[in-house]
């Protein structure tokens, strides 16, 4: 035997038996494989305990001290089971090394005002190193047009100082910089496509006017329902406002908590303060309605994994279900129908506007076919 029977440092390949690629073995018939790589006072010598006394040799037949002497572990032997245990020592504390790495700590960041860390999410590009005003500006190109609803109101500032509270918690923060881009495309397609006042013949074409409202010019209804949580404060109407507008009591109160803003008795606020009326459209964009159900931000960025239900209601993560999440009913589930159709349309306008291309619209893009999540008077927005 030799040191090559056992491994005599961590980077010796182990030879196996019963392998076919492995080299053949001389039978030592002593001890097993097994055995050879235990340290050899460990191993107990043919036909004798560890639990029994050693005999006096001088009182053997001379037969039997031949047999005691070839039973006795050689220095060679010792010194190669004393390398085996140390290989296996090795071993073992790389095993609890590497298992010490793998709880290696994510990297924070902290990017000052634009991505206040620490978060993992600011190691990544910011919405600044994206999304320059050029590009909000051919997006939006016809928002202070004289004959635009809501002239000199929505500006590039206000949309990244609202965006800068959410880019730590993943708002258009997340993945690689196409992802980045396509959710700013995404997100922004929603937002041009509920503030439109283009139409067919529109100068520039009908997608060329979003941010062109910023509240509903006339209201049907004063939109109060009975509501425990949040009840119609008397004298105010929660009629649709904002970037994604917001109707409703209810959505205004939980839109509100979430921003921190009294949008129950204000309504007002997010047709008088731009900034506020991009925050309350990216509260909703990064929120869910309910529990169990994903936001549009983790529909759309691969965050949500669908239940064996939602795959069934052929509700799958990419673009479409944002606009099931967001409008319900009101847009999904009916197939082909044109308040769909112009969501899809904005969002690809604005990729190829972006740089991004169409292309990369990603899967799921529709909603005609999905079951929705919640029925008519559930959504934030419509």
């Amino acid at each position: 035997m030799n040191g090559q029977d056992c491994p005599s440092s961590v980077g010796d390949p182990k030879v196996d038996p019963t392998s076919p690629l492995s080299p053949v073995l001389s039978p030592p018939t002593e001890r097993s494989s097994a055995e050879r790589c235990l340290p050899t006072s460990s191993i107990p010598p043919p036909s004798v305990s560890l639990l029994s006394a050693p005999a006096d040799q001088n009182n053997l037949p001379e037969e039997e001290q031949e047999q005691e002497e070839l039973s006795r572990p050689r220095g060679s032997e010792r010194m190669m089971g004393t390398r085996c245990a140390v290989a296996f020592g090795l071993l073992g504390l790389l095993a609890m090394a590497g298992g010490v790495m793998g709880k290696k700590k994510q990297t924070m960041c902290d990017k000052g005002w634009e991505c206040k860390g620490p978060s993992i999410y600011c190691c990544n590009a910011t919405i600044t190193d994206l999304f320059e005003v050029y590009q909000f500006e051919n997006l939006f190109s016809k928002r202070n047009a004289p004959v635009a609803h809501a002239p000199m109101f929505w500006d590039y500032h206000s949309f990244i100082t609202a965006a800068a509270v959410y880019q730590p918690l993943g708002f258009c923060t997340t993945g690689g910089k196409l992802m980045q881009m396509r959710e700013i495309a995404a997100f922004l397609g929603h937002v041009g496509s509920q503030t439109s006042c283009g139409y067919g013949v529109a100068t520039g074409g009908p997608l060329a006017w979003g941010l062109c409202y910023n509240k509903e010019m006339s209201p049907s209804q004063n939109y109060c329902a009975e509501n425990v949580e949040y009840p119609c404060t008397p004298g105010v109407n929660y009629y649709g406002r904002g970037a994604l507008p917001v109707y409703w009591n209810y959505n205004y109160g939980a839109i509100g908590k979430g921003i921190k803003a009294d949008l129950l008795n204000h309504p007002e606020y997010l047709e008088q303060n731009a900034t506020m009326a991009f925050q309350a459209a990216i509260w909703r964009w990064m929120n869910p309605i309910k529990r169990g159900q994903p936001s549009s931000h983790d529909a759309f960025v691969g965050n949500w994994k669908p239940t064996k239900n939602d795959t069934l209601s052929k509700r799958l993560p990419g673009f479409g279900t944002t606009m099931n999440v967001l409008y319900g009913d009101q847009t999904c589930g009916q197939g082909f129908v044109d308040s769909m159709n112009s969501i899809i349309s904005h969002y690809q306008y604005y990729l190829d506007l972006m740089g991004v291309g169409r292309e990369y619209s990603g899967d799921n893009l529709n909603c005609a076919e999905q079951v929705v999540f919640n029925p008519s008077g559930t959504s934030a927005s419509t």
